[in-house]
């Protein structure tokens, strides 16, 4: 009866999960939920199932398998509809210091702030604090350098709303004409330094 509904298990667990899970974690909270040990065939072959099912034209979502796991995602022919959604309700965008701040992580992770700021020039405290509060980049460690200074790499956010599987997917320095990118959080990051005016206040990039 439990093989019966395990693809039902396996697909709320990607619909709830909130960035890419991976086949690790979907097994592991099968067998725990449910008391039993499934193979690593059983659950590869639900995923697939469910995979095939959702490419038909009958959804407009699909699985996909990005960032080390499987996550849903909306599908081409509605991206339209769905960018216009988002762009009426949350359109903020990332900063140019803070995408100059991102770009160099995603590029030379792990690196550390000084190494950020010897690349770019100038001050990048305030850009690292507003990334890593929209969970874009994190704290990998520490460096063996003097003062044993922190690293840091991008997340799993990163890779799903670039929708790469993984960093090694970026586009190579070349390849990239500009750089342009709306995030969709309730506050944009809006310059390198704290505003020094009143909440409410909105500054121009």
């Amino acid at each position: 009866m439990i093989m019966d509904k395990l693809s039902l298990h396996i697909e709320s667990l990607i619909f709830a999960a909130d960035s890419s899970i991976s086949f690790d974690d979907i097994k592991q909270a099968l067998e725990e939920s449910l008391g039993q040990v499934f193979s690593d065939d059983q659950i590869a072959d639900c995923i697939g199932e469910l995979m095939e099912k959702y490419a038909t034209d009958d959804y407009s979502i699909e699985i996909m398998e990005m960032a080390g796991g499987f996550r849903f995602m909306s599908k081409g022919a509605y991206h339209n509809t769905i960018g216009t959604f988002l762009k009426q309700n949350t359109n903020k965008k990332l900063s140019k210091p803070a995408l100059e701040t991102l770009s160099i992580i995603a590029y030379k992770q792990p690196v550390t702030k000084t190494e950020v700021e010897a690349i770019r020039g100038v001050n990048s405290d305030y850009s690292i604090q507003k990334l890593l509060e929209k969970n874009l980049i994190e704290i990998s460690g520490r460096s063996d350098g003097p003062g044993r200074p922190l690293l840091y790499i991008t997340t799993s956010r990163f890779t799903d709303y670039f929708g790469l599987k993984s960093v090694q997917d970026l586009p190579k320095p070349k390849e990239i004409e500009s750089v342009e990118n709306q995030i969709g959080e309730p506050a944009p990051i809006e310059s390198e330094h704290k505003p020094q005016h009143t909440v409410g206040d909105n500054e121009e990039e």
